[in-house]
């Protein structure tokens, strides 16, 4: 088997993990939700706590895509137009996955929580 196959393959398995990541993370947070929901907590807190594990569930899955982006671009075919669009990609991902620490932890990622 040669390097650029299995960095794809490799790539594609990564990229599966993360859809899994996603699709797994959104159901096991909507379960959670309504768990809490019968449990007593409020329909405020519940809504609350959902959004949450469902940034959480979506910054784990953006963490797989960009390793796989990462593989696909730079192993298998590192072109300089492939390595723009990656640098792009990486962009977006990383804003993306700022705004969603400080909306699932009130705090930017630099910054020290509390203890």
């Amino acid at each position: 088997m040669k390097l650029d196959e299995f960095a794809t393959g490799a790539g594609h398995v990564v990229e599966l993990i993360g859809i899994c990541v996603l699709i797994g993370g959104a159901a096991v947070a909507t379960l959670a939700f309504f768990l809490r929901l019968l449990r007593g907590m409020t329909f405020r807190d519940c809504y609350h706590e959902l959004r949450a594990d469902l940034g959480r569930a979506i910054l784990l899955g953006l963490e797989f895509l960009v390793i796989a982006d990462i593989i696909g671009t730079v192993a298998v075919e590192p072109t300089l137009h492939n390595l723009g669009v990656l640098a792009v990609i990486v962009t977006i991902r990383t804003l993306l996955s700022f705004s969603l620490e400080l909306e699932v932890s009130g705090r930017w990622p630099w910054q020290r929580g509390t203890q």
